[in-house]
This record gives C-alpha cells, sequence and structure tokens, in this order.
C-alpha cells in the first residue's frame, strides 16, 4: 500500500539578485565547458570516497514517481577491469569491423576512436550503471518503475558532472550489446546496462580531438516561444 502524501517544506535556495543569477550561470556554463571526454587515463588512484559522493549526488536525480530506478556497479580490481576491457573489446572488434554500418563509423572517424579500449583497464574507477525495470523506493520492493530510461540519463548526466566537479576526467563507454555487464557485475538479467562512466585523472599529454570542441550555438538548439 502506497504511504499517504506528506507534505513538507521547501528545503529553499538563495535569493540570489538578478546579476548575481546571470554571473553564477555563466560561470557554471564556462566550468562544465571544460569536460571533456578523455581517453588517455592515468593510473594514480582516486580516493573512495570521492566516488562514493559523486554517485551519492547522482541519486539525487529526479525519477518516476521517485522509484530512482539505478544501480551504479562500482568497478576498481585490476582482475574484474580486466575482463570488462576483454569482453568490451570484443564487442567493438565486430563493431568497427562493419556491424555498425558506414555512416556510424564515419560519423566516429573524426574521434580517432577504435577498438581498443586501454583506458577501461588503466583508468582506477569504472562506473557501470544499470536501469531497473522494476524495484520500487523501499529496499525489496518489486514494483513497476516508471520513466527508467529518462530518470538514468539524467542520473548519469549529474554523475558526470559531480566527478568533473572533482576535477576527474571522464568518458562514456557503451559497447554493443552490453549485456555482458550483467554477468561481469553479478546484476540480474531485469536491469539493462545503459553506460560504463570511466573515471580517473587524465594522463599526462592526454589530448582530444578537435571534432570535439565543435559544439552547436546557442541558436542551433535552443528556441524561445
Amino acid at each position: 500500500m502506497s504511504a499517504p502524501y506528506e507534505p513538507l517544506p521547501w528545503p529553499g535556495l538563495p535569493d540570489y539578485a538578478p546579476d548575481e543569477m546571470i554571473v553564477r550561470a555563466r560561470a557554471f556554463a564556462e566550468h562544465v565547458a571544460r569536460r571533456r571526454t578523455c581517453r588517455f587515463f592515468s593510473d594514480e588512484p582516486v580516493p573512495r570516497e570521492v566516488i562514493e559522493q559523486a554517485v551519492l549526488a547522482a541519486g539525487t536525480a529526479p525519477s518516476g514517481a521517485n522509484h530512482q530506478p539505478w544501480h551504479f556497479a562500482i568497478i576498481s580490481s585490476p582482475e574484474a577491469k580486466r575482463a570488462i576491457r576483454a569482453a568490451a573489446e570484443q564487442e567493438e572488434q565486430a563493431f568497427y569491423a562493419g556491424k555498425a554500418g558506414s555512416e556510424w563509423l564515419e560519423a566516429l572517424a573524426p574521434l580517432g576512436t577504435d577498438a581498443v579500449k586501454p583506458y577501461l583497464e588503466t583508468a582506477p574507477w569504472s562506473i557501470v550503471v544499470f536501469g531497473q525495470r522494476r524495484g520500487g523506493i523501499h529496499a525489496g520492493d518489486d514494483k513497476q518503475n516508471y520513466y527508467v530510461t529518462e530518470s538514468v540519463g539524467i542520473a548519469c548526466g549529474i554523475l558526470l558532472l559531480a566527478l568533473h566537479e572533482a576535477g576527474l576526467a571522464t568518458l562514456t563507454h557503451t559497447p554493443n550489446p552490453m549485456r555482458f555487464l550483467n554477468r561481469l557485475c553479478g546484476r540480474p538479467a531485469t536491469e539493462k546496462p545503459v553506460m560504463v562512466i570511466v573515471t580517473g585523472k587524465p594522463a599526462p599529454g592526454a589530448t582530444v580531438p578537435a571534432h570535439a570542441l565543435v559544439k552547436k550555438p546557442l541558436e542551433a538548439i535552443a528556441s524561445w516561444i
């Protein structure tokens, strides 16, 4: 039986003057614009508490009926990272050998990606994000979850920003198919792997493709009605 609706006071936000709102919004946009996908990671250790706090931040994301339909499998052991890399590269080899199709491969060419994914083993942490079709707000619940894709997507966005705020580089990896991640992470078949977020310090001399710096201008991504 559902809990009755219980209103609580709005937690409140700072009451910034319009000029300060603009300054803060611009500063945040500039900070976020420095986030880049990194494919060259250092193996320098990163404290576990940094990852814990980033995942806790992701867990505050809005979700359908507040069911929080996500699970974060956090990987640090060399053996687990090695197994994930081997399985992912097996899928990626088929992808780049033609499974993806010529148009997709052409779109990826300016990014310089290929089937070899050393960062899956080098970076100190990988976070495998799963979406849960069933669950609920309480441990042991087995209820229908709602807007799973949207909810998990928002949580992943917050996780990326939290890691960026902590000074870590990130990469989103989505091998196709991804079901091997259920087996390697010990997750039930009812959960859907969404992405692997690789994180750590960038390697000395790390680079990014120039193509990644091409961003659409405001007028191309927004309309005012």
